[in-house]
């Protein structure tokens, strides 16, 4: 009797914890966190110190959290009339707004004072005002009044970047604001493939998403401008900018090909659901292989095994 109820104890005390969990939407926050990563080791020239690179990824976890869990007390009503979102923690009733906003508060002040201690202050008020943009910005003012929501509320995203740098630099360089353009014009074509695959459901609560509003034909042209813009702005990393070589150059423009070709055969084919999921999957992948091509271009090694082999075909070639 005794084991029994420790064990409904036990099994309700995860369920809780499970619900809080949710409530960070944790898919989103690995994206994020690459981001960071990516501009940390271009700013360290590959030699990122491994305790600044844990706080800062864990402040950069604590800050998103919080912001997601406050969009998530401001749409609970919408989410409750959306069948894809009906059983998140707020309009399922397991979590109520109090402790949310008591949750949300709590990992914000986690994340400043961890970004403070462990980095500096620039990169902790950078996470802040990430936060500050994302529910006032986005969540309140843009998302359920304007077509341009995504757009806008793409810096909130973007802001990772800069978090990353400033903790290596406590500065921000013109590299640092293109990486953060980069996320920041990546971020349409990002969301509005999936806003063509769930547009039914915005439409029935009332979110303006461009896929609503305009319909699919409109919402490919931007997604393929933006494809477009996304893959140009990638390349200013190596030039003008030089901030990374010939290993990031080749992986951004395979990447990018690949990307431009899904957003050409979607922009053909504006109804195609499968074509929109595919480019939304892409997507992920393309920002993350970015990045972490970022990464392995900045690293020492790859900058030896790059000028040992350039040495070599020259004694060759001689």
């Amino acid at each position: 009797m005794i084991e029994t109820k420790v064990s409904r104890h036990h099994e309700t005390f995860l369920q809780v914890v499970q619900s809080y969990y949710q409530l960070t939407k944790p898919r989103i926050i690995p994206l994020l966190l690459i981001t960071t990563a990516g501009s940390m080791w271009i700013a360290s020239s590959g030699e990122v110190d491994p305790l600044l690179l844990l706080a800062t990824l864990a402040g950069g976890t604590f800050a998103a959290a919080s912001a997601q869990v406050i969009n998530c007390v401001y749409d609970r009503d919408i989410d409750y009339d959306m069948e894809r979102t009906r059983h998140r923690p707020m309009p399922s009733g397991r979590i109520q707004g109090r402790d949310a906003i008591i949750f949300a508060i709590a990992l914000a002040i986690i994340s400043f004072t961890l970004l403070t201690v462990c980095a500096n202050l620039l990169a902790a008020m950078l996470a802040m005002s990430g936060i500050a943009f994302y529910v006032l910005i986005y969540t309140y003012w843009l998302k359920r009044h304007s077509t341009q929501n995504i757009v806008i509320g793409g810096a909130a995203g973007a802001i990772p970047a800069l978090v990353g740098w400033a903790a290596v630099t406590n500065s921000l360089s013109l590299t640092a604001w293109l990486i953060f353009a980069i996320v920041f014009v990546w971020t349409p074509p990002h969301f509005w493939s999936l806003a063509l695959m769930i547009k039914d459901d915005y439409a029935k609560v009332g979110v303006p998403m461009l896929p609503v509003v305009a319909g699919s034909e409109p919402t490919v042209k931007q997604i393929w401008w933006y494809t477009l813009v996304t893959v140009a702005a990638s390349l200013l990393l190596v030039y003008p900018l030089h901030a990374s070589g010939i290993v990031y150059a080749c992986v951004a423009l395979g990447l990018g090909s690949i990307f431009i070709q899904k957003a050409w055969r979607l922009l053909n084919n504006p109804e195609d659901r499968t074509l929109a999921r595919g480019m939304f999957l892409y997507s992920i992948s393309y920002m993350m292989l970015l990045c972490l091509s970022m990464v392995i271009d900045s690293l020492p090694i790859t900058h030896g095994v790059i000028n040992f082999a350039v040495s070599t075909l020259h004694f060759i070639i001689g």
